[in-house]
């Protein structure tokens, strides 16, 4: 477990859960990642949905999408926690919101076992909704938001 940054690796990662709240038994179902090296698109990005082994909050269905049914095929996260970590560890996540993805993934590894240790044993984290606040004190800061702000098509959001 290397938590050091090489060559300027960066992780865009963005997960989709099953609520809100981990310590209610909610769980991750979907993470996607895109890396840039020198702050530049490698191409070499990570997805893969996940099979919660419970079910989604009418809630999150609302804002995701990702049904039960479609998730009943998908692998569990302990069928794809060697592969994510080995595609994070030595990074630099970059994460809107970063303590909600984080608090998630740091549930999924508690879970998998005490061995795969936490999030920070493997990268590091910028959270970009404190970088958001900081430069539009008082504002909304969603990605909706920042999306139109700063001239970002989300149309494939």
């Amino acid at each position: 477990m290397d938590n050091t940054v090489s060559n300027n690796r960066q992780i865009v990662l963005d997960t989709e859960t099953t609520g809100l709240e981990p310590s209610q038994g909610h769980r991750i179902i979907e993470i996607g990642c895109v890396e840039m090296i020198n702050r530049r698109l490698t191409g070499n990005n990570y997805h893969q949905y996940i099979h919660p082994d419970r079910e989604i909050d009418e809630g999150a269905l609302a804002v995701h999408g990702i049904s039960n049914e479609f998730l009943a095929d998908k692998p569990r996260f302990d069928d794809i926690i060697a592969d994510f970590i080995d595609y994070i560890d030595g990074a630099e996540l970059i994460i809107h919101n970063a303590p909600f993805d984080v608090g998630f993934m740091d549930h999924e590894f508690r879970l998998a076992g005490a061995k795969f240790g936490t999030t920070s044993d493997y990268c590091t984290v910028i959270d970009t909704l404190v970088m958001a606040r900081k430069m539009r004190p008082g504002k909304k800061n969603n990605l909706d938001v920042l999306c139109n702000e700063f001239e970002v098509s989300n149309a494939h959001r």
